[in-house]
């Protein structure tokens, strides 16, 4: 994938949309993972599960740093973290979206009461407001930013699916370099219904027809005492 291969380079910090393995652009993964760079730091809400999204990155060593909210679901990612082999900073999930988020708005730092008292906010300033403290956390400006939706154009106007809009939205605004693989090229999304401006996409590349992996599987019983599966998010 020639997008994926014109912008990577060794030790750059890439963000990466997606909850779990919903939402998340796996094409662009794997394009990451087959373009060898090393040194990465990924800023994400979790790193995947084993042998699939963020954790085939991990697998092949190409991961040394990640900023996320999540460990659960990767055995690999726990492991290496308490091996050393990988840095990570834990960042509250709500944290997690607003220092995207802020980056994108070209908001360098603010203020939350999330973390404070704990080792959240160890080594960072606060500051006393109405009498009571916050901790100031930084905007994260990413050099690389990857997102998967559902509905794209070629201006980069961008429309998620259902629980698959998660950390997509905010991970786009926050790139330098953004981008989108989408599952239906349009040739314009209606503008009352665009997520994501295009004026936040560099590139947009139509994503690969895949099944749609869920991490755990859950049954709920139904009217008639037997098990139905519950409805999984799709991008």
């Amino acid at each position: 994938m020639n997008e994926i291969k014109d912008v990577v380079r060794d030790g750059m910090t890439i963000a990466v949309g997606g909850f779990g393995l919903s939402g998340i652009p796996s094409d662009l993964i794997e394009a990451v993972r087959d373009s060898g760079v090393t040194g990465l730091t990924i800023v994400s809400n979790n790193m995947g599960v084993d042998g699939k999204g963020l954790g085939l990155l991990l697998e092949n060593r190409q991961v040394t740093k990640v900023v996320a909210s999540y460990v659960g679901e990767n055995k690999l990612f726990a492991r290496q973290y308490l091996d050393g082999v990988l840095d990570v900073e834990f960042t509250p999930q709500g944290t997690l979206a607003e220092r995207l988020r802020a980056g994108g708005a070209g908001i360098p730092a603010f203020y939350t009461r999330t973390g404070v008292g704990t080792a959240v906010a160890e080594g960072k300033p606060t500051a006393e407001f109405d009498g009571v403290t916050y901790v100031q956390e930084r905007g994260i400006v990413a050099d690389l930013a990857l997102v998967h939706a559902h509905t794209g154009d070629a201006h980069g106007n961008l429309r998620y699916r259902l629980a698959a809009r998660n950390f997509n939205p905010v991970v786009a605004t926050c790139g330098r370099i953004t981008i989108a693989e989408v599952e239906h090229l349009v040739d314009a999304v209606d503008p009352e219904l665009v997520h994501t401006p295009g004026v936040y996409v560099t590139h947009v590349v139509r994503a690969s027809d895949r099944v749609k992996d869920i991490e755990q599987r859950t049954t709920r019983p139904r009217p008639d005492g037997t098990a139905a599966p519950r409805e999984g998010a799709s991008a």
